[in-house]
């Protein structure tokens, strides 16, 4: 079984487990859109206080009819609303067939709740949510950062943070114009120092949500801005938004022949390829992630696809 990484979400899609069941499983098993790489079913923000326990209900009633984990369907993972429902979650029958949770407004008070309620026999992911007021505050970042690098618990099984952008721009009691991406607004500052905090350490990030449905031109545009910062998978709320994001996620058929040949155990310290400098000691990174991207999204430049894994 090939463990599956950040790099395999692709588009991660919200869906309230307001939805009917039948609804649920038929995406959750990749039915109902074969293209979706991750689903998030949510019990939070997409659910009303009032409908939480038919919400709850519903993924009772979904999961035992889920195919198994990593057969076939997209990565599964339940947005849980507090670690009382993370605690519920656990002791359904069909919780084997979920990757994981993501966590909401986490900070380095809440995480540790969460970890208690997992048991260290399984091996459920998570992703906690950057999204509460103290992702404004550089030290409060710095602060988690160091919690979850020095818990074994949190680093063995943080797949990836997620970054919350509506509630960040809540937190600033203002909405995104539609008409721009969210690096127009003071959250795309936000965005570049949580990179700066976590991504060197190891823990990747994923990229927010583009709420406006309408301006693909947005869309496209804020997918190119998040992989500049290094951000790689986005939030989805509508499955239009699948190929428009994941179109980002290929590879430049150029990228991929220089980082295949930074990547040789023989290449030389520094050389040029395709005008370039190509420096294996500082382009290392870069290349293995880029040589993971065309496996699973492929190349452009009308060069054929390779099959995605």
């Amino acid at each position: 079984m090939q463990t599956k990484t950040q790099i395999h979400l692709g588009a991660s899609m919200y869906v309230p487990t307001t939805q009917d069941i039948a609804r649920l499983v038929a995406v959750g098993n990749g039915v109902k859109f074969p293209n979706l790489r991750s689903v998030i079913f949510c019990t939070e923000d997409a659910v009303r206080s009032d409908e939480l326990e038919g919400a709850v209900h519903n993924l009772r009633k979904a999961l035992p009819k889920l195919t198994a984990k990593d057969t076939t369907g997209p990565m599964r993972f339940i947005r849980v609303r507090n670690p009382e429902i993370l605690g519920r979650c656990l002791r359904m029958k069909g919780i084997e067939k979920i990757h994981g949770f993501v966590l909401p407004k986490i900070t380095d008070r809440n995480l540790l709740y969460y970890l208690a309620i997992l048991s260290d026999g399984d091996d459920f992911t998570i992703m906690p949510t950057l999204e509460t007021r103290e992702v404004f505050n550089t030290k409060e970042m710095g602060t988690l950062r160091r919690m979850i690098t020095d818990d074994e618990r949190a680093r063995k099984r943080i797949l990836c943070l997620r970054i919350g952008g509506n509630d960040l721009l809540n937190c600033l009691k203002v909405r995104r114009d539609p008409r721009r991406t969210i690096y127009a607004t003071p959250v795309g500052d936000v965005i570049r120092q949580l990179a700066g905090e976590f991504i060197p350490h190891g823990f990747g990030l994923t990229a927010p949500v583009c709420e406006s449905m309408e301006r693909k031109d947005v869309l496209q545009e804020e997918c190119e801005l998040d992989l500049l910062q290094g951000l790689f998978g986005k939030t989805i709320i509508h499955p239009t938004q699948i190929d428009l994001v994941e179109q980002h996620f290929k590879v430049e058929a150029t990228d991929l022949e220089e980082a295949e040949a930074i990547l040789k155990p023989n290449a030389p310290a520094v050389f040029k390829m395709n005008n370039r400098m190509c420096e294996p000691t500082t382009h290392r990174a870069w290349a293995s992630d880029i040589v993971t991207r065309a496996t699973v999204y492929g190349v452009t430049d009308g060069a054929q696809s390779l099959r995605a894994v």
